[in-house]
């Protein structure tokens, strides 16, 4: 099972957990420190690590790594779901969600 280690802030990894998800790949999302000099598994983020346990760090290292892969046939359909939801990420839709279930 593919690896990302990754943060939902990051904008970085949001890319890269889209392109997993056009690419039809499951993976596991492990969380990591907010502050990079607190990390104990990752430096930089995002990082793949993939199921030949090799490790991809940066976003151009995963997705070279990425444009390897052989997408399934809804990869196209998936972008275009994106695109329709452009809306709700510029109005930040997640934000005032997580702010009505989990204020702070």
């Amino acid at each position: 099972m593919i690896e990302l280690y990754q943060a939902e802030w990051c904008p970085f990894s949001s890319a890269v957990r889209e392109r997993l998800t056009e690419l039809g790949v499951d993976f596991v999302a492990r969380q990591v420190e907010p502050q990079e000099d607190e990390r104990t598994e990752m430096g930089e983020i995002p990082t793949l690590v993939a199921e030949d346990g090799s490790r991809h760090e940066g976003t151009d290292a995963v997705f070279a790594y990425l444009a390897q892969l052989e997408a399934w046939r809804y990869e196209g359909e998936h972008r275009d779901r994106w695109r329709e939801h452009a809306g709700g990420r510029r109005a930040d839709a997640t934000d005032r969600i997580l702010e009505k279930h989990v204020p702070r």
